[in-house]
């Protein structure tokens, strides 16, 4: 049996771990994982995902807020566990702690490296309109994201995935291709392969100001947009004025003349909006400040705009 430190946060990581703790070949030590925050409207002190699985498996939580130069990381070198194995923590991993197991240090990465290290690889590649993503089993290395890879799995995205569907196939497409991978990877039998850093991206965490949808981009990178963001942290528009979050709309088939951002057409249920290289798209649910989301009939109707056709709402 061999001695498993887990290092994981959001619930993409949490079948992971679940995995690991129901195979008899394996003994989970110890988990790590982000510290508890507070969620929800009530601002109520919640686990992560991977600390609900640790507690439910009375396997010993480690939650330093950093854990480079932290008293849990000098406990868990001296563990000399056999394997670390890391998915979505969220945190640089010192060489110090990397290098004190006796077999190798790893990591699930939600993109088909080189392409997309960083933190927010699944918004990318649905934001920039990829057809397909997948996970990467890699050697953690001081670099981020940079390790040889063992082994590599492939989805297509689909029109209509966003990113919560997409973590979704990628966890439990991560959980197998782990599963599979570990017992060759102990007993020595993969060659593992350098990236090609001259096919190297990267998919930084995206920061607030990011959030707003560019209308003078095509309809289909409007729509992306707004996917790779559902459903956190939820893309916005400036209508009219307002911030108002955008949770659906569709990339039409029609084309206008009119400017990004003019109205297309408005009726009491659609309300169609051109974008760049002359597309349209039809808002379906929004979400105005400080009230739930709703379909852009409901929008509508209780709105006190009129929304003329050729009329600027959108800021660019």
């Amino acid at each position: 049996m061999k001695s498993i430190i887990f290092m994981g946060t959001p619930q993409f990581a949490a079948p992971i771990l679940k995995s690991l703790v129901q195979d008899a070949n394996y003994d989970v030590v110890a988990v790590v994982t982000q510290p508890d925050r507070r969620t929800g409207r009530k601002h109520k002190m919640t686990m992560s995902p991977v600390k609900q699985v640790a507690v439910e498996n009375d396997i010993p939580v480690f939650q330093p807020e950093k854990i480079s130069g932290s008293e849990e990381m000098t406990v868990l070198i001296n563990m000399h566990a056999d394997l670390i194995v890391t998915a979505a923590f969220g945190q640089f991993l010192p060489m110090k702690l990397i290098n004190s197991v006796k077999i190798a240090a790893v990591n699930v990465h939600g993109s088909l490296l080189p392409k997309y290290r960083g933190g927010a690889p699944v918004q990318y590649a649905i934001m920039n309109g990829d057809h397909e993503t997948g996970v990467t089993l890699i050697y953690m290395v001081k670099k981020m994201d940079a390790g040889e890879m063992l082994a590599q799995s492939k989805i297509p995205i689909e029109s209509t995935d966003d990113v919560g569907s997409v973590f979704e196939k990628l966890s439990i497409l991560g959980r197998n291709l782990l599963m599979k991978t570990l017992p060759k990877l102990i007993a020595g039998e993969i060659e593992s392969v350098p990236q090609n850093e001259d096919e190297v991206t990267f998919s930084p965490t995206i920061k607030s100001e990011e959030e707003e949808v560019d209308f003078s981009k095509s309809a289909k990178l409007v729509d992306a947009k707004i996917r790779a963001l559902r459903p956190f942290p939820v893309s916005y528009v400036i209508l009219n004025g307002s911030r108002i979050k955008l949770w659906q709309v569709t990339p039409l088939t029609e084309t206008t003349e009119l400017l990004p951002g003019q109205v297309v057409k408005k009726t009491k249920h659609e309300l169609l909006i051109a974008t760049g290289e002359h597309g349209v798209v039809s808002l379906d649910r929004v979400q105005p400040a400080g009230k739930p989301q709703m379909d852009i009939t409901d929008y509508l109707n209780g709105s006190q705009e009129a929304f003329y056709e050729g009329e600027q709402v959108i800021k660019l």
